[in-house]
């Protein structure tokens, strides 16, 4: 197994999040590696945690990486933020740039969960999607 393709997956998720023409549309400049700290804006996407498994197998080094990216909303209902998550969706599911090593050779939607947190005054969809990379 390879851990050593986590950071460059990670750099390509957030370029494909932070160049994707529909996302900045609906958030701006409001994607992060981590979640904000202090005054945060009303609508944000960061990325989450992530739980990779060893995939190696006769044709090399590899991993899958279950990642997670969240929506999170002050704004009321939750129709904001399933648009804002859909747009991650889809950013995500295009493809991703190239990474600075190995390859990802499939990248997949799992699941959403989309919920109330802090007293129903926040709204958060977390999408879980799945990379399978190689270290060629």
């Amino acid at each position: 197994m390879s851990y050593a393709i986590s950071s460059a997956l990670q750099t390509a998720v957030f370029g494909a999040l932070t160049g994707d023409a529909a996302l900045t549309a609906l958030v701006g400049t409001a994607i992060f590696d981590a979640p904000p700290e202090g005054a945060v804006p009303e609508t944000y996407v960061t990325l989450g945690p992530e739980d990779v498994r060893d995939l190696s197998d006769i044709s090399g080094r590899g991993a899958r990486h279950d990642f997670t990216v969240s929506v999170v909303t002050e704004a009321e209902g939750f129709q904001g933020a399933k648009a804002v998550a859909g747009a991650v969706s889809e950013a995500l599911t295009a493809g991703l740039p190239a990474l600075a090593r190995g390859r990802v050779t499939t990248l997949t939607f799992l699941k959403a969960r989309a919920r109330r947190e802090a007293a129903g005054q926040v709204r958060r969809i977390d999408l879980t999607f799945r990379a399978r990379v190689h270290d060629d």
